[in-house]
């Protein structure tokens, strides 16, 4: 019988932990089987194997940061939500980079796959960052992948302990999103009409 106390959801949640901590490529069943005081065969009990379990906590990640993205940004638009969104992405992978990690590595198995539809939500707030922005139709997955790229280099060059010259990293930051937002605002249509609600298609 599994051990009491232990469900996929409570070993996936203590596998996140565990990653955080020593690394996402350094997660082996027997480490966390140890973690958790039980044999590693128990663990299999709960999660079938150690893909699945990566998977899971890949999952678990993409669905934490879209809701503290969409809390970040609540009733906020424009630059504001830029900011906002921006430094809740980058507050998360930073004290959260081994499941961070998991999220980028995961790869869905299918259309039911959870992981479509946590990436979608992550998408979807990222969309919502820029829709204060009255941004071409056509450039719309242009500045989607941008601020993606941005921020995803930015917060795990920060979390990997990548930014070691003597300068302010807060200041950095703060320079880049005031940069991107005179950006975007400089590439605004100029008709006046109402911003377009960003409609893009899943992008990874």
């Amino acid at each position: 019988m599994p051990r009491a106390g232990l469900t996929p959801v409570s070993v996936t949640e203590a596998a996140a932990e565990l990653v955080d901590e020593i690394g996402f490529d350094q997660l082996s069943m027997g480490v966390l089987a140890e973690r958790l005081g039980v044999r590693g065969p128990s663990l299999y009990k709960h999660v079938t194997s150690q893909a699945e379990l990566a998977h899971r906590i890949g999952v678990l990640a993409m669905t934490e940061l879209a809701d503290v993205v969409r809390d970040a940004i609540q009733g906020l638009s424009g630059g504001e939500a830029l900011a906002a969104g921006a430094q809740a992405m980058r507050m998360y992978v930073k004290r959260h980079p081994g499941r961070y990690a998991a999220g980028n590595t995961a790869t869905a198995t299918g259309p039911e796959d959870p992981l479509v539809a946590a990436t979608e939500r992550v998408l979807a707030t990222w969309a919502a960052m820029l829709r204060g922005y009255r941004i071409e139709p056509s450039q719309e997955i242009h500045a989607l992948r941008m601020l993606r790229s941005v921020l995803h280099g930015f917060a795990t060059l920060e979390a990997s302990g990548g930014f070691r010259i003597e300068a302010d990293v807060d200041e950095s930051f703060s320079w880049i999103i005031d940069f991107i937002d005179h950006g975007l605002r400089s590439t605004a249509v100029a008709d006046g009409t109402r911003p377009r609600a960003l409609n893009l298609p899943g992008d990874r």
